[in-house]
């Protein structure tokens, strides 16, 4: 089956600047392909400083107007991209698939979370307040107001090309805040569609631009908005390298950052957890987009008592997984994103396995007939704590389990990593899920549940997988300052 969509024009080929569709000015051209089959899929601009700096001009201008124009209309302009945006939910999806690789169902739901964030700031907008402060001497007024930072510059990851985008944009637009971005090398496509449906829902030119870039040129594009101190803010999910040095490069202007960096997320299952739902909440929190997220579990640790039984329910479910391409509607683990990709997946599993780890399932590429990004979702017992997986993101279907004793040996274990993303646990007794919950460091932890993303909810880390909060009625405070008025002689 070909991917196809109905909605032609979703596929744009060009930046976007002040409402206008351009190319590069020196005419150099990005080849986008498919990681299904590296089939070639569009071509788009291949940027640099120059077309950088056209988007920060465009959005500078466009702030004044923007940051005027009233929260309530702010929102309604969000609710008409949120309505378009669930009205092209299959083509969207589609496209996600067609240049990420993930299973056209996982495709189109991502289409659903990035809406949900477009709709949650929507309804925000309006909700934006300051505060009346008591006066500290008679005759005085005391106000506090918050107000949009300016231009935001949003950088986003390949996983999530819908979700990321959005998550950061609306926001940005909702606080009164002007944008450029620039999306992930591997995935422009879904990002340049999304602004399409935000040229059709009438937001205003200028307000949000975007710009592509290769892996060589993005540096050009991101060095220029970070010499710009009309860029107030930048915005950026990817590795913790990268978000280090934007932050080094950021103090000259004293720009206000937004980090959602690299993972490291431990998932623990304790002698008293209820086993099948473990099993369960772990594949859904590993084997999303194929293990791609910076959220899934990347050591799993598992009491002795309960290991082989835990181990031998979740190698029938792993084992069981149909490796395949979004065309394919049996297919729930994709492609991974290229080979470099997967190179590192496979290293990771001969380095597990060379210090002792048992392989029980997978272990190796697959579907040849296809490609060359296709592994096979991989269980591994046994592995070692030196081993190179529990140090470092795999970002693929492995699933490592670790054994503990105590469960203070468990939160050491998971606790022992520069990182602070995402923890996850299962027990059935209420004084550990409290014990255990307080002493995870974590900005986020599960549960008894896998799935932990939602609108409603702050989304960040601490450590040195970052720090501000995306989404939930926090999302907005990163994207604004507070001013305070004080009037005196009022008497």
């Amino acid at each position: 089956m070909t991917l196809t969509l109905e909605r032609g024009d979703l596929i744009q080929s060009r930046n976007y600047i002040a409402g206008h569709w351009s190319d590069a000015a020196d005419g150099a051209r990005l080849a986008i392909s498919n990681p299904a089959d590296m089939q070639p899929i569009a071509e788009v601009p291949d940027s640099g400083a120059k077309e950088a700096r056209a988007a920060a001009d465009a959005a500078h201008h466009a702030f004044a107007d923007w940051r005027a124009t009233p929260a309530k209309r702010r929102g309604e302009l969000l609710k008409r991209w949120h309505a378009l945006v669930m009205a092209h939910q299959q083509d969207l999806g589609r496209l996600i698939s067609l240049e990420q690789g993930k299973p056209l169902a996982e495709g189109q739901g991502e289409v659903g979370y990035a809406a949900s964030y477009i709709e949650w700031f929507a309804e925000e907008a309006p909700r934006i307040a300051g505060e009346v402060i008591a006066p500290s001497v008679a005759g005085r007024r005391m106000l506090a107001v918050k107000e949009p930072v300016g231009v935001v510059a949003v950088i986003t990851p390949w996983n999530f090309p819908a979700a990321m985008i959005a998550r950061k944009i609306a926001p940005a637009l909702a606080a009164g805040c002007t944008v450029v971005a620039k999306p992930a090398e591997d995935t422009p496509l879904t990002s340049l569609a999304l602004v399409r449906l935000t040229e059709e829902a009438g937001i205003p030119p200028g307000v949000l631009n975007i710009v592509c870039a290769s892996r060589g040129r993005t540096p050009e594009v991101v060095d220029a908005w970070l010499e710009d101190a009309r860029v107030r803010k930048i915005s950026f999910t990817g590795s913790t390298p990268v978000g280090k040095h934007l932050a080094r490069a950021s103090a000259d202007t004293l720009k206000k950052l937004s980090l959602e960096l690299g993972g490291n997320a431990p998932f623990i299952v304790f002698e008293d957890a209820d086993l099948d739902a473990a099993v369960e909440g772990l594949m859904a929190a590993k084997f999303r987009n194929g293990g791609q997220t910076c959220v899934c579990p990347n050591r799993v640790y598992v009491q002795e008592a309960v290991f082989e039984a835990f181990a031998d329910k979740l190698a029938a479910r792993v084992a069981a997984l149909q490796v395949g391409p979004a065309s394919d509607p049996a297919s729930q683990i994709g492609p991974m994103i290229n080979a470099r990709a997967v190179d590192k997946i496979l290293a990771h599993i001969d380095d597990a396995v060379t210090r002792g780890a048992r392989l029980l399932v997978g272990g190796e590429r697959v579907r040849p007939d296809l490609g060359p990004n296709y592994v096979a979702p991989t269980l591994l017992a046994d592995v070692t704590p030196d081993a190179q997986l529990c140090h470092e993101e795999t970002f693929g279907p492995v699933v490592p389990l670790l054994r503990f004793a105590t469960e203070e040996d468990a939160v050491a274990a998971a606790n022992a990593t520069p990182f602070g993303l995402a923890s996850y646990f299962y027990s059935e007794n209420v004084r550990r899920i409290h014990r255990v919950a307080d002493a995870l460091e974590a900005g986020i932890v599960g549960i008894n549940e896998g799935a932990v993303a939602s609108e409603a909810a702050p989304f960040g880390g601490i450590k040195e997988s970052g720090y501000g909060r995306e989404g939930s009625v926090h999302g907005l405070d990163d994207y604004q300052h507070i001013k305070y008025l004080c009037q005196g002689n009022l008497r």
